[in-house]
């Protein structure tokens, strides 16, 4: 193993350690998950969207926004109704109470973000970002080695 391999393979530890700490303390200090808060936000552009539109734009499983939407239509932030023409597409629609938390989340969020972000510049948070939107795409384009 060179030096080079080295430094990679603390740098894949480094990025393993900060993913198993970052959400939950993320989910900790704003009450919501990020991928709730992403759901939220993209209902909160919209007058009302289809459940399957949402889907698409969150990037998640079915399931997994049907869970999420029917937590939120517990906790009162959205609701669901089926469409007259097609029973098989639902509707999801922001409520007034959902207006005002999903602000709250997103201040909880900015403060978090400034936390994690303290003492780093702007150019150097650029940097970053350019970093791992290069490791994102190298993660899309990994195939499996043939032995």
């Amino acid at each position: 193993m060179t030096v080079q391999d080295s430094n990679k393979a603390r740098a894949l530890l480094r990025l393993h350690e900060i993913n198993k700490r970052l959400m939950p303390k993320f989910e900790r200090c704003t009450g919501i998950s990020q991928s709730r808060l992403e759901v939220i936000q993209a209902i909160y552009k919209v007058e009302e969207i289809s459940q399957k539109e949402l889907q698409q734009i969150v990037n998640i499983d079915h399931a997994a926004v049907t869970r999420h939407l029917k937590q939120l239509e517990e906790q009162g932030m959205v609701t669901r109704r089926k469409s007259p023409e097609d029973n098989r597409v639902t509707f999801v629609k922001m409520t007034e109470q959902g207006r005002t938390r999903v602000l709250t989340y997103c201040e909880e969020r900015k403060y978090f973000t400034d936390q994690l972000f303290s003492g780093l510049t702007e150019e150097e948070c650029l940097q970053l970002d350019n970093t791992l939107q290069h490791i994102q795409q190298n993660i899309e384009s990994i195939q499996k080695r043939e032995i």
